[in-house]
């Protein structure tokens, strides 16, 4: 069984046990879990159900491997540059994305 989720402006398919990146939101800190309710798509095999445009009264449970402080993960290291020609103009920013890691823990139909 797998679902398609919205989350942030990015979508992700994910199954039970699964270990997702998902966008930095607002958790609070003795939180133990985080409901997803934005369902795009649930499809076990046999059947899919698609939703216009969210699935009614579906959601993912994904928890946290420690805590949802812990839980902050840093991406990759990127650089974009900034460059006018035949002006001697040249910049190059460094930017990296802080991610929430979590783990799929159920898909509720």
């Amino acid at each position: 069984m797998y679902a398609v989720i919205e989350q942030g402006s990015r979508q992700y398919k994910v199954a039970e046990g699964d270990c997702v990146n998902i966008d930095l939101t607002d958790v609070a800190p003795d939180a133990k879990a985080i409901e997803l309710d934005k369902v795009l798509l649930i499809s076990d095999g046999e059947e899919t159900r698609i939703g216009a445009p969210y699935l009614e009264g579906a959601k993912v449970i994904a928890s946290f491997k420690t805590t949802s402080e812990d839980a902050i993960v840093k991406g990759k290291k990127l650089y974009p540059t900034h460059f006018r020609r035949r002006k001697n103009s040249r910049r190059r920013i460094g930017h990296r994305q802080k991610y929430l890691q979590v783990i799929i823990d159920k898909i509720e139909a």
